[in-house]
């Protein structure tokens, strides 16, 4: 994923057709002059419909879309005939994509399967043809119900990355680099804070043609959930991963308290995400000798740790072994 052709949020605004009016037409032919109300029932106006597309990786298509509307139903006709009904326009969205009102922040929807379809903007109603109101004091109506109008909104559509393993660190932690090691995705690697500014997804290969999805998510800072840094912006991908790896580097003035701070961002942020499986991964260890690592070894947090370089290689295969057991447990 290039930082052009990455979107995960857009503003849209959707508005569905008005429904068509009734028809008040009274029945004529050469016989009959004066015959009763046969007018028809207006159509119904088009929906705005979220769909999901699981070929879809990102909302760029919808960057430049931000009006979208659905057609008009037409009016009932003579012979009872109804007016056609308006056309459903479809917003085809990448799974993991979120819904909410641009005003008030409520969430209307979230897509996770393929196909699903919601309607987040109802098309009017029809209105009903003359001879709905025929009664036995009134034969003849000469009245017909008007069609109600569409409804419209603006909405803001948020992309949650779905991904087996996200990779959870200060910036520069070594998470791009460990991405392009063990996967054939090619982040952008240098020397400077903030150089992931999306997500990038790899496919980890593994022993006999197995394989799980690695996200690289920008990096994290302190006070990160009150929008310090990146924000949240980038938070809200760590929720759909299903075990989180932590990457701290050996070179860190004190790797647990490194660790404890990421962890409370991610609790301050969404509670939930402490309920995922968690590993810890010492970055950069090519640097330190056997006495170090058990040096350091004393003070690691309690859940599975592992010394890994991405750049010599080493332990990155006894790391896919720990990642494939959290995710089979």
């Amino acid at each position: 994923m290039s930082d052009t052709n990455f979107v995960d949020y857009v503003r849209i605004y959707c508005k569905s057709g008005n429904g068509g009016g009734g028809s008040a037409h009274l029945f004529r032919d050469k016989i009959n002059c004066k015959g009763g109300p046969d007018g028809g029932d207006g159509g119904r106006g088009g929906h705005v419909i979220l769909r999901g597309n699981k070929q879809l990786w990102t909302l760029i298509h919808l960057k430049y879309r931000k009006h979208i509307f659905a057609t008009h139903g037409e009016n009932g006709g003579k012979s009872g005939s109804s007016g056609a009904e308006g056309e459903d326009v479809y917003i085809d969205v990448p799974l993991g994509t979120i819904a909410k009102d641009a005003e008030t922040g409520e969430v209307i929807c979230e897509i996770n399967d393929d196909k699903q379809e919601v309607i987040i903007v109802k098309g009017g109603r029809g209105g009903q043809g003359n001879s709905h109101f025929k009664s036995a004091t009134n034969q003849t109506p000469r009245f017909a119900q008007p069609g109600e109008e569409g409804n419209e909104n603006w909405f803001v559509l948020e992309l949650k990355v779905l991904a087996d393993v996200g990779l959870v660190g200060f910036p520069s932690a070594g998470k791009s680099t460990l991405l392009s090691v063990v996967s054939a995705a090619k982040p952008k690697i240098a020397e400077y804070h903030f150089t992931t500014l999306v997500p990038n997804l790899g496919i980890v290969t593994y022993r006999d043609h197995k394989s799980f999805v690695m996200a690289d998510i920008p990096g994290i800072i302190e006070d990160a959930h009150l929008g310090k840094g990146l924000g949240i912006r980038f938070l809200r991908h760590i929720e759909r991963n299903s075990m989180l790896l932590f990457m701290v580097p050996a070179d860190s003035d004190d790797i647990h308290n490194e660790y404890n701070i990421l962890l409370n961002e991610l609790k301050q942020y969404n509670p939930e995400l402490l309920d995922k499986n968690r590993i810890l991964a010492i970055t950069k260890s090519d640097m330190l000798d056997d006495e170090l690592m058990d040096e350091i070894k004393k003070d690691l947090p309690a859940i599975p740790s592992i010394f890994i370089s991405s750049i010599s290689n080493y332990n990155i295969t006894q790391l896919k072994d720990m990642i494939w057991d959290e995710l089979n447990k």
